[in-house]
């Protein structure tokens, strides 16, 4: 595997691959091609190979990409191919979406603890399984399960305060949904997920 950095835009497509070769071999298919998975997803089929090159040699001359091996390796590189234990701060309407979502776990992202400060919230227990805590414990409760991940669902004006309490933690890695845009340390991941502005970026080609 190759230890020179890659490019964050590179880390980025891994999982579209991922996802891709997951559903052709599902579907019970052996084999596919550069020229393939670009045709599925958009992408050019050098593009692929200069991006799976930067770890390695995965195809063979005439015969392609092994799925089920590939899938594995790219598995290993996401760190994917474990379980996650997940933190989620914030239990409104998103954040009960959120909480609800099986496609997390079904992708081995667990989440085991949820924060919130609505006292109403407290205490409700999220499919048998996770309690609504106090927000006031978080920082004891993640660094006791030695949590890495954690969910932003809370409003922009509080989301820096609780990304702050978040790292202190120590919290590696934040998905936030929160509107705002985090002053994180560069030891520490974020992605934004806002879809108003993506709303915003589809309405430029209408009419």
């Amino acid at each position: 595997m190759a230890t020179t950095e890659v490019p964050d835009i590179v880390i980025g497509r891994l999982p579209i691959y991922l996802r891709a070769l997951t559903l052709m071999d599902e579907a019970g298919q052996e084999f596919t091609s550069s020229q393939e998975l670009g045709q599925k997803l958009g992408i050019g089929s050098a593009q692929i190979r200069k991006d799976l090159s930067h770890f390695g040699e995965f195809g063979k001359q005439g015969t392609g990409y092994e799925i089920k091996y590939l899938r594995e390796q790219i598995s290993k590189i996401l760190h994917v191919d474990r379980d996650w234990s997940v933190a989620l701060v914030g239990f409104g309407d998103l954040g009960q979406a959120i909480a609800n979502y099986a496609g997390f776990a079904n992708e081995g992202f667990h989440i085991q603890a949820i924060f919130e400060n609505d006292s109403t919230k407290i205490g409700q227990k999220v499919n048998d399984q996770v309690v609504v805590e106090d927000i006031t414990g978080l920082s004891e409760r993640i660094t006791q399960q030695k949590i890495k991940i954690a969910i932003v669902a809370v409003p922009a004006p509080v989301a820096q305060e609780v990304a702050d309490k978040l790292v202190d933690a120590g919290v590696k890695a934040i998905l936030s949904y929160a509107p705002i845009t985090l002053s994180i340390p560069d030891t520490v991941r974020v992605q934004y997920i806002d879809p108003v502005t993506h709303m915003q970026r589809m309405t430029y080609y209408l009419d």
